[in-house]
Formats: structure tokens, C-alpha cells, sequence
């Protein structure tokens, strides 16, 4: 028998039903039982998988859900992690990232104000609110972090944003498509939200960042806050963010320096 720690969020203990359905639905055909065991502290999914196939079925799920690191000596610098943005620090100058680590105690992935300043407005000093507003870093969304140092004396782990999420962050930007961020439902619920508002003239997709959140990909010239009260009482469990592409390209019109990557030294 096999335990992992998946980085699949579950909001609320109902929907560990619909997790255990769509992994088993993931693993079909291969020889592996796998059970749901409950969540960590911070919601994180823990299954077992048993059986002649446990290897290749833990693997399987690995690869395609991400695994929470849990400890912390199992982090190391150059590692790249999948998150959920958990807030903004206290002292406002840091954006605290969720990546599933329990052990010894739980701990944070911190971006750091300077380092976000630097690979999303070209080293602008823009506080820190301004860019959560303008890239809709709000809490569960999901993040891939690069750790760029870690103290285990003091449980610290630095990160910076990932190449791969700057790309994706560039690739929402340059489509100048509305995206409405929706977190805390399955998918399913939110294509009938949308249906039952007869948004399909504003929508032209709903892509899935997790098991339980999404970006609604608007069409041209909709604005993807006008969605929120025609959905939201549809969806009352979830919440919501959004993704503006004319709002970053005013601030940054210079759109071949947007999003720099950034060399860890």
C-alpha cells in the first residue's frame, strides 16, 4: 500500500466523493484500489493505492494531480511546486503560497514583493495590492512556484514565479480574452451556472486549473466581472476573481517586456 498526498484541494468533505469518482475514473484499467483518506490541515487530498499495480497507479497519479512535497527537508532549492496562493503577507510586501508542506510544521512558499516586481511589471515599484489586482492573485488560486532558497532552521522557503506560469500569465495577457476565476466548485457546476444564465454568447470556454477551480474564458469585449452576479447566485460556495488583460496591457503597453524571466543566483 501506497499513501500520497495530492495537490488536489477539496473545499468542503462532500466533494471527497466526486475526488475519489474522478481519480478511480483516472486509474481505470489498471489493477489498483485507491481509497480517499481525508485531507491535511490545509485541505490537501490523501489516498492510498493497493494492489498489483500500486506503483504504477501512484506514478500515474503523481504525474498527472502533483504531490505535496509534505516535509520540508523534502524541498530544495531549483524545485518546482505546484501551490495555491493562501494570501498576502502581513507586512503586504509578499504573496504566500500553499504548496503542501506539513512537516515539521506547516510552511509557506513566499514570493516576495521585489521578486514579483521584477517578473510581472518590469521592476516597477508597485505595491503589492495593485498587482494582485491586476493578475487576480487572490486566495486558491493556483500557482507553479520555482523554490529559490530554503532554511530549514527557519522554516523558510523563498520561491518565484515559474517560467511555466509566467507563460501562461503572458499567453491569458496577449489573448485579450476576460478570464473569470472560479474557485471551490467542480467543473460541472459551473457549466450549468453558466447555462442556466444563458452566458454562451460571453463564453467561449471554461478551462479547468484544478479539480475545483477554473477560468472562464470570456469572449471578446465581455467583461468577465459582469459574469459574477449573473453566476454567483448559482454558485454560492464558490468564490471569484478576475483576469484582465486591458487593464495590464494600459499599465504595461510594452508588451515584449512583460513577464521577465528571472535567473536564480
Amino acid at each position: 500500500m501506497l499513501a500520497l498526498t495530492l495537490q488536489v484541494k477539496a473545499y468542503a468533505n462532500a466533494q471527497l466523493t466526486l475526488v475519489k469518482e474522478l481519480l478511480e475514473s483516472a486509474l481505470e484499467g489498471l489493477k489498483a484500489d485507491l481509497q480517499v483518506r481525508g485531507v491535511t490541515s490545509r485541505r490537501w487530498v490523501q489516498v492510498t493505492v493497493s494492489g498489483e499495480d500500486e506503483n504504477m497507479a501512484a506514478s500515474f497519479l503523481a504525474r498527472e494531480f502533483g504531490q505535496c512535497p509534505e516535509r520540508l527537508d523534502s524541498v530544495h532549492r531549483f524545485s518546482t511546486l505546484k501551490g495555491r496562493v493562501r494570501g498576502l503577507g502581513d507586512s503586504k510586501a509578499e504573496v504566500l503560497v500553499d504548496v503542501g508542506i506539513v512537516s515539521p510544521r506547516v510552511v509557506d512558499a513566499v514570493l516576495p514583493l521585489a521578486q514579483l516586481q521584477a517578473q510581472l511589471v518590469d521592476g516597477r515599484k508597485v505595491a503589492l495590492e495593485k498587482i494582485s489586482r491586476l493578475f487576480g492573485l487572490c486566495e486558491n488560486l493556483p500557482l507553479t512556484v520555482k523554490v529559490t532558497g530554503v532554511s530549514e532552521e527557519e522554516r523558510v522557503v523563498e520561491a518565484m514565479l515559474a517560467e511555466k506560469q509566467l507563460m501562461s500569465f503572458r499567453g491569458w495577457t496577449l489573448s485579450l480574452l476576460d478570464r473569470l476565476l472560479v474557485f471551490g466548485v467542480p467543473v460541472g457546476d459551473v457549466e450549468s451556472a453558466l447555462e442556466r444564465a444563458e452566458c454562451g454568447r460571453d463564453v467561449v470556454d471554461v478551462e479547468s486549473l484544478g479539480l475545483f477551480e477554473h477560468a472562464v474564458v470570456c469572449k471578446l469585449g465581455t467583461d468577465a466581472a459582469g459574469l459574477i452576479p449573473r453566476i454567483g447566485r448559482r454558485l454560492r460556495r464558490a468564490s471569484f476573481s478576475v483576469f484582465n488583460p486591458r487593464r495590464i496591457l494600459e499599465f504595461l503597453p510594452d508588451g515584449s517586456t512583460m513577464f521577465a524571466s528571472q535567473h536564480v543566483r
